[in-house]
């Protein structure tokens, strides 16, 4: 590590501030900024932590909607999310491990958008609402590839709004070290449409899989991807843990997983 300034403020309004400072970052739960600090990826000169916000700790249901504050850890998400969202609230209790799932928040893993986070599969399958603390983003229009996101400089992650879909389901081959997928999939079907999400695969991050969500629209089943081409090998992650082709493969096999368990 390096020598650095943090700040703790109890408000949004405070943080807000305090990220006006030169070099300054915001960090949530840390599960990616800190790993990228020991690694010199990152270097800023003041950390301000959002973790002492208990105004963005909390989750509610809004009409159709789940709103979840960007402080809600993981494991806040895995039980409070349990009755009215049950996809999601499965998702987060599979993400890393209890240590993680204590810290780790939802604000900060959307901020970071990790090619292998799981959240952004949801949120792209649903259809979710980024909220900042000064406008609101569709997703589609929020994920901009691997580590890049819409977020200007100085801007927060408040929250998300997720729609609450009729059925769904998350499904992910996980890296055994780690607990990130190799490939992740989130599947959510509501009266109208269905959407895919996939997570872990692709060289442009977090994308949807809309040949997938076409064919499910029409036969919510896994025989529906049976002639469903798969997403190209040569758009998808090489690495000592799998090769592209492999990451390929994966995406229809964990889709049909999905949607089998989807509830």
């Amino acid at each position: 590590m390096y020598a650095f300034e943090i700040e703790r403020p109890k408000s949004v309004d405070e943080a807000l501030a305090a990220l006006g400072a030169e070099e300054a970052q915001p960090i949530s739960g840390g599960q990616t900024l800190i790993p990228t600090l020991k690694q010199r990826l990152a270097m800023p000169s003041k950390l301000v932590s959002l973790s002492g916000i208990d105004e963005l700790r909390y989750l509610r249901r809004e009409g159709d909607a789940l709103m979840i504050g960007g402080g809600a850890t993981h494991g806040m998400v895995a039980r409070e999310a349990a009755t009215d969202f049950p996809g999601l609230a499965k998702l987060a209790g599979k993400i890393g491990d209890p240590a993680v799932r204590n810290r780790g928040t939802i604000g900060g893993s959307i901020a970071n958008n990790d090619p292998s986070a799981c959240y952004p599969s949801a949120a792209m399958a649903c259809g979710a609402t980024i909220v900042t603390n000064s406008r609101e983003i569709a997703a589609d229009e929020y994920f901009q590839g691997m580590f890049m996101t819409a977020l200007e400089e100085g801007e927060i992650v408040t929250g998300v709004r997720f729609p609450i879909p009729q059925a769904s389901a998350y499904m992910k081959f996980e890296q055994i070290a780690s607990r990130f997928p190799l490939v992740g999939v989130f599947v959510a079907r509501f009266a109208d449409r269905v959407g895919v999400g996939v997570t872990g695969a692709s060289n442009n991050g977090v994308l949807r899989w809309r040949e997938a969500e076409e064919a499910l629209a029409a036969n919510f089943s896994p025989d529906a991807l049976a002639d469903v081409t798969a997403p190209r090998a040569s758009d998808m992650i090489a690495d000592l843990h799998g090769t592209a082709e492999y990451r390929a493969h994966l995406i229809p096999v964990m889709t049909k997983r999905a949607v089998a368990a989807a509830e």
